[in-house]
């Protein structure tokens, strides 16, 4: 079975925490995810209690490098999400981010623009079934 690391905000902002936790139910029809963790409905924002950032960092890396690939929500804008991205392309990992257009801001170009991820817009998370099926038949 296929290895996915799931990426998306915990220090930026929780708010889209039942949206990550949709994505990452579709996923685990497909493949293996290897941070569901992040999903968690207790993990606010302050992020792992009495973890240090070394060892969020170490941690996050080595299931990283696990992975087959990456998917991510990019919606709310996340300063470690986006070193993710970054961190998979030099793995060679394929990308797939997911992002619901907002009214009051953009992607990032650095993400939209990257032709080495793969970005689908959506508005409802049961739009992703499909895409996300398609992105892991691939690897």
């Amino acid at each position: 079975m296929k290895k996915v690391y799931f990426a998306c905000s915990i220090r930026g902002g929780r708010d889209d925490q039942p949206i990550y936790a949709a994505v990452v139910g579709i996923i685990k029809t497909n493949a293996e995810v290897l941070s569901e963790m992040f999903t968690n409905k207790d993990l606010t924002a302050r992020g792992y209690e009495g973890a240090t950032d070394h060892w969020i960092w170490k941690a996050d890396l080595e299931l990283l490098k696990k992975a087959d690939a990456v998917i991510t929500e990019v919606t709310n804008p996340s300063l470690g999400v986006g070193y993710e991205i970054a961190e998979a392309k030099n793995l060679k990992k394929p990308v797939l981010a997911l992002y619901r257009p907002q009214p009051d801001r953009r992607l990032s170009a650095m993400v939209a623009g990257d032709p080495n991820v793969q970005v689908i817009e959506y508005q409802d998370v049961s739009e992703l079934k499909q895409p996300i099926a398609d992105f892991l038949q691939k690897l």
